[in-house]
């Protein structure tokens, strides 16, 4: 289901992705990861960066490694990450309504976690932009799990560090691996068209434009 008028959600927990559902990145990772395939004289378009999108940076390296004929995953995927911190990086920006959709969880008392295919470093530099990492009890990074999306791990662990059951809480997402790993999960997902087509995420429970259109639900009955 697609929503473009204010849509209520309600759940035990709100656990959330961080790149492109939190705070757009996107834009800065394609031109990371373009600079990399181009400085190797790699040929790169759309369909092949959209392989990147909502994954663990090296395992979707992984998946190329072979054309850059002698750089290991971990070097390649560190000379990527110099370019996407680079001062001529493009900046982050917030996600629309996604400061004031955690504001407003954070004062109600819901349980908030983070689960992200990206570093610890980037994701607490990232959610200054939308109010602070001690918004969310619980951060989930690529360095706690031994695989990423569209695997469940990440969400799995989220929600026993939460105590709450994957049936009771709500994931939010922008990317189909994403959408993947929180229905692995038993979570039900929202997700954003921040940097997917809607028909990409066709198996999210609802699909939004971003972050405005939600109202969190007093109740089960408000919603």
């Amino acid at each position: 289901m697609t929503a473009t008028e204010p849509h209520p959600i309600q759940a035990k927990a709100a656990l959330f992705d961080l790149d492109g559902t939190l705070v757009a990145t996107e834009h800065r990772s394609r031109a990371a990861w373009t600079r990399l395939f181009t400085t190797h004289g790699l040929p790169v378009d759309d369909a092949l960066l959209a392989t990147f999108v909502g994954r663990r940076g090296q395992e979707a390296l992984a998946d190329h490694v072979d054309r850059f004929g002698g750089p290991t995953v971990d070097e390649l995927f560190e000379e990527a990450c110099g370019y996407l911190m680079g001062p001529d990086s493009p900046p982050p920006y917030a996600v629309p309504g996604a400061a004031d959709l955690l504001a407003d969880l954070h004062g109600r008392g819901v349980p908030l976690a983070v689960v992200t295919s990206g570093l610890r470093a980037h994701a607490t530099e990232l959610l200054a932009h939308v109010g602070g990492a001690d918004l969310f009890q619980v951060i989930v990074t690529a360095e706690d799990v031994q695989a990423g999306k569209p695997d469940p791990q990440g969400y799995l662990a989220a929600c026993r560090a939460l105590g709450v059951h994957p049936a009771d809480g709500i994931a939010f997402e922008d990317a189909p691996a994403g959408v993947r790993a929180a229905a692995a999960a038993g979570l039900r997902c929202v997700a954003l068209t921040t940097t997917h087509p809607p028909a990409d995420l066709a198996h999210a429970d609802v699909v939004v434009p971003d972050l405005t259109t939600l109202r969190w639900a007093q109740d089960a009955d408000d919603r």
